[in-house]
């Protein structure tokens, strides 16, 4: 059981030592043709991947590697100065085909476990809802998932996540220079412009995923780089 949750143990041999307490969880999707291929490959020591934990389509959650160990599932990422994501993180596989294989919304069965699952790791660990990520926000140049479809506004409402900011909403008026600073202050990696604007638009403003540094765009920001970011209920 994992705080209350039925959990099977699938073990991974890919992990080895951190180098960096916990600060952070990184959700995923799966982003394969079905779950049993990729608990497959998270198992398989040629893969050279995993992660500490699976939620499974019909909410059965796998656990994989031992939380005080580093699983492989961030790769080469960046959040908030720290550059050995692996380390600092616990990872979350979601399964979900993701946009090369017929991406569609989570289950409900997936977001009812998930829930607790975060609030019981972020609880343990001392995790700020802002270091509660997706994959694409620590590496916005290779990674999409979880998505536009994953229901951040579920988390957020628990605060097991930053919120979408709604209220209160003021236009700083940046230049795109002066927006791309404030998004490298608020954690992510600018080294690839468009890659990095895409990835805050999917977790922030998903319903408009164009690249493009717009009026709404600085208005969020700038609310989340505020004390406290305000969003609906």
């Amino acid at each position: 059981m994992q705080n209350g949750l039925p959990t099977i143990n699938a073990p991974s041999p890919n992990f080895d030592a951190r180098a960096l307490p916990v600060s952070m969880i990184v959700l995923h999707y799966t982003g394969m043709e079905s779950g049993e291929a990729a608990i497959a490959r998270l198992r398989d020591p040629e893969a050279k991947v995993s992660a500490h934990y699976l939620v499974d389509e019909d909410g059965t959650i796998l656990r994989m590697v031992a939380e005080d160990k580093r699983a492989w599932h961030a790769g080469r990422s960046h959040w908030r100065g720290i550059t050995d994501v692996n380390s600092a993180s616990i990872g979350i596989e979601i399964v979900n085909p993701g946009h090369d294989f017929g991406y569609r919304p989570f289950t409900d069965a997936q977001m009812s476990v998930l829930i607790p699952l975060v609030a019981d790791i972020k609880e343990r660990h001392g995790i700020t809802r802002g270091n509660v990520v997706g994959h694409s926000d620590v590496a916005p140049a290779r990674k999409q998932d979880p998505g536009e479809l994953f229901n951040w506004h579920a988390l957020a409402r628990l605060r097991l996540a930053l919120p979408r900011p709604t209220k209160n909403l003021v236009d700083p008026g940046w230049p795109d220079a002066g927006f791309m600073l404030a998004l490298e202050r608020f954690g992510y990696d600018v080294s690839d412009r468009e890659a990095a604007v895409i990835a805050f638009q999917r977790r922030f403003r998903p319903e408009m995923i164009d690249g493009e540094i717009d009026m709404e765009c600085r208005c969020i920001l700038l609310a989340l780089l505020l004390p406290k970011p305000q969003g609906e209920d």
